[in-house]
C-alpha cells in the first residue's frame, strides 16, 4: 500500500468514526423518531391511542438509517391498542402498550422502552363524532453500550479509556401526557380531523451513565394534526404533520397521501392504494407508498437526504417498513355497532 493510499484510508476511517460519534451524541440529545410517524401514534401523543375505526390495532415499524455512512440507526417500534366503550354517553377507554428498540453507532448504543398507555375519550356530542381525549403513557427505559468497542484518546497513550464509567447500562422511569380533539367534518364520518399536543418526559428522568443528577432528559412538546377528506367516491386525501421541540432541538415533518379505492363497492373496497410524500424540514424528502388489504396495511418509505450531510451520504438516508392490523372483536359492545366512536 502506497503512502497516498494509507493516508486516504486513515482519513476515511476518521470520517466514519466521527460520523458514528455524531450519531451517538445525537441519540443522547434527541428522542427516536420515525418518518412514518403516523404509524407510531403513541410516540406522537398518548391521547392518539384508540383514534381509529376498530376495536384493536397493532402496528410495527422498522427503520434502517445511515448505513451509507456508518453502522448507525436500526430502530423498531411495536404498539398495540384495545378500545372499549364505558358508561352510557358514548365514552370510550383505550389501553395500550408501546415497545421501542433502537441500536446505533460503532459502540452499539442501545435503548429499550416498555411503556403502557391509558387514554380516555370523552364524547362532546350525542349526534356526531366529537371527542376530547386525555392520555397518559409511562414505563421503563433501559440504555446501554458496548465498552469493548469504545475508543478514546487515552487509549493511544496506554492509560486505558480514561473515563470513569463503572456501569455500561442504566434504566429510568419515563412519563408522557397528551390531549387531543377529533371530529367529523360537515356531518360526514368519512371526513374527519384531529389536533393534539403532548408533553413527553414530564418527570425529567436522569440521562447519564455517570448518574450525574444535573444531567436530565429534556422534556419534549409535540404538536400534531391530521385531516382526511374525500375527493370522489373512490379517492380521498390524508394530510398529517408534527412539530416537536426538545431542548435546543426542533423538528417539523408533514405531508400528504392520496388514497385510491379499488373494487366494486367504495364503502368496502378490495384494496386501497396510497401514494404521497412527506418532508422533514431541512433534513429529508420522504416518498411513501401504502397498501390497505383489510384488515392489514403495509407501508414503505425512503428518506432522501437533503441536509448538510448529503455530500457524505450521497443523498441516501434510510428506509422504513411498517405493518398495521386493525380489527373488530366479536363482542356485544364492539365499535362496529356504535353510531359514535373516536376515529381518524
Amino acid at each position: 500500500m502506497t503512502m497516498k493510499e494509507t493516508i486516504k484510508k486513515i482519513m476515511m476511517m476518521s470520517l466514519l468514526w466521527l460520523a458514528s460519534c455524531c450519531i451517538c451524541l445525537h441519540s443522547f440529545s434527541q428522542d427516536i423518531h420515525f418518518s412514518q410517524f403516523f404509524e407510531a401514534p403513541l410516540l406522537r401523543n398518548p391521547s392518539l391511542a384508540g383514534i381509529f375505526t376498530g376495536d384493536i390495532r397493532v402496528q410495527a415499524v422498522y427503520r434502517d438509517q445511515w448505513n451509507s455512512v456508518t453502522n448507525a440507526y436500526k430502530t423498531g417500534s411495536l404498539n398495540g391498542e384495545y378500545k372499549m366503550p364505558v358508561g352510557k354517553a358514548y365514552d370510550f377507554v383505550t389501553i395500550g402498550m408501546q415497545v421501542l428498540y433502537d441500536r446505533a453507532g460503532t459502540i452499539g448504543w442501545t435503548s429499550v422502552h416498555a411503556l403502557p398507555a391509558l387514554n380516555y375519550h370523552k364524547a362532546l356530542s350525542a349526534d356526531r363524532n366529537r371527542y376530547l381525549s386525555l392520555g397518559f403513557m409511562g414505563g421503563l427505559v433501559q440504555r446501554s453500550f458496548d465498552v469493548s468497542k469504545m475508543t478514546t484518546n487515552s487509549q493511544y497513550n496506554g492509560t486505558g479509556l480514561g473515563e470513569n464509567i463503572t456501569n455500561s447500562s442504566y434504566s429510568y422511569l419515563d412519563g408522557s401526557v397528551g390531549l387531543s380533539y377529533n371530529s367529523d367534518l360537515k356531518d360526514n364520518p368519512n371526513n374527519n380531523f384531529f389536533i393534539g399536543a403532548a408533553y413527553h418526559h414530564f418527570n425529567r428522568p436522569n440521562n447519564s451513565f455517570y448518574r450525574d443528577p444535573n444531567i436530565e432528559l429534556h422534556p419534549k412538546w409535540v404538536f400534531s394534526g391530521g385531516l382526511r377528506f374525500g375527493v370522489g367516491d373512490y379517492a380521498y386525501m390524508t394530510l398529517q404533520a408534527d412539530h416537536s421541540r426538545q431542548g435546543a432541538f426542533n423538528e417539523t415533518i408533514g405531508g400528504a397521501m392520496y388514497g385510491l379505492k379499488i373494487g366494486g363497492d367504495p364503502e368496502q373496497p378490495d384494496y386501497v392504494i396510497h401514494a404521497g410524500t412527506f418532508l422533514r424540514w431541512n433534513d429529508a424528502l420522504i416518498p411513501a407508498i401504502k397498501l390497505d388489504y383489510n384488515p392489514f396495511s403495509f407501508t414503505l418509505s425512503y428518506d432522501v437526504n437533503i441536509s448538510k450531510l448529503k455530500p457524505s451520504s450521497y443523498g441516501r438516508g434510510g428506509f422504513e417498513l411498517s405493518l398495521s392490523y386493525i380489527g373488530f372483536l366479536d363482542r356485544d359492545k364492539s365499535t362496529s355497532n356504535s353510531t359514535l366512536c373516536p376515529r381518524f
